[in-house]
């Protein structure tokens, strides 16, 4: 799928850079005003996206999305690259291979010190095996990585490649997700559960990263809502901003661009992935 867009020009193809590690594949977020935040409706759509899914009257809680940005035209003054899709364990494995970095992982009483929702048997699937990923999860987002975890990562990166890779912040990261007009959803306002994995279609688990082209946002941003939430370099009391929801929601509220949740830096969780940006730096023509 990947290669077909490549293919087709619609995105920046892979090159190789130091030590033949290749770059990641981004799309390019152009400078300028965008709609962030969400407004009175859509926060109750979002409510009752989920009541339906859930059986219940608040879905999953009242007041559940009060806390998001009320709808404001921002201007981001830079263009960036986001990479496309999320950091996967192949990704993953060859920093752990040059670094030595711990392998993703979480032991019994951590997870149970952050009350994550989930039993802790379903963490094993997901952690590393010694320094190696599970062999049929090669292509699936890295997940059970703190934020440390995610910014060691870009530092890695950075090094390794020569470009300034970072954490997008929450309004990087959202602009990417859905475009400059304020789009409910990155391929367009209207709900469709064919076109992301939550739990409303999906396996009740990661998938290979970029298995859904339909969803993909104006600027070809892949995996933005579902599939894992990824970390932010945006700080909030308690931790840091994570955005686009996962493969465990429903509904799906939580998977709009404008959701917000705040997670403790030190939490490792089968839900939570990352993607790194970088600002975009002009290719030069040669003369």
């Amino acid at each position: 799928m990947l290669a077909r867009l490549l293919a087709c020009g619609l995105l920046l193809a892979p090159t190789w850079a130091l030590a033949e590690v290749p770059l990641p594949a981004t799309v390019i977020v152009p400078a300028g005003p965008f709609l962030a935040g969400s407004s009175p409706a859509e926060r109750a759509y979002a409510q009752t996206l989920d009541a339906g899914a859930t059986g219940s009257a608040e879905g999953k809680g009242a007041g559940r999305y009060e806390a998001e940005r009320p709808q404001t035209e921002l201007v981001l003054d830079h263009a960036f690259a986001i990479m496309l899709t999320p950091v996967t364990n192949r990704d993953y494995a060859r920093f752990l291979a040059e670094t030595g970095h711990p392998a993703p992982d979480v032991d019994a009483s951590a997870w149970q010190r952050f009350r994550p929702g989930q039993p802790f048997a379903q963490t094993r699937r997901h952690a590393w095996p010694g320094d190696r990923p599970p062999p049929d999860r090669l292509d699936h987002p890295v997940v059970l990585v703190d934020h440390h975890d995610a910014e060691a990562y870009a530092a890695w990166l950075a090094r390794t490649t020569g470009l300034p890779w970072r954490l997008p912040t929450e309004l990087e990261w959202e602009k990417a997700a859905r475009g400059p007009h304020g789009a409910i959803f990155p391929w367009g306002n209207a709900w469709d559960p064919e076109v992301l994995n939550s739990q409303d279609q999906g396996p009740q688990d990661t998938m290979p990263v970029g298995s859904f082209l339909a969803g993909g946002s104006v600027y070809g941003m892949l995996d933005a809502a579902g599939e894992v939430y990824q970390w932010t370099a945006t700080a909030a009391p308690g931790g840091f901003l994570v955005k686009g929801g996962s493969w465990h929601d429903q509904g799906c509220g939580a998977c709009r661009p404008a959701a917000r949740q705040v997670q403790p830096a030190e939490l490792k969780h089968i839900l939570i992935g990352f993607r790194l940006a970088h600002d975009h730096l002009p290719v030069r023509e040669s003369r």
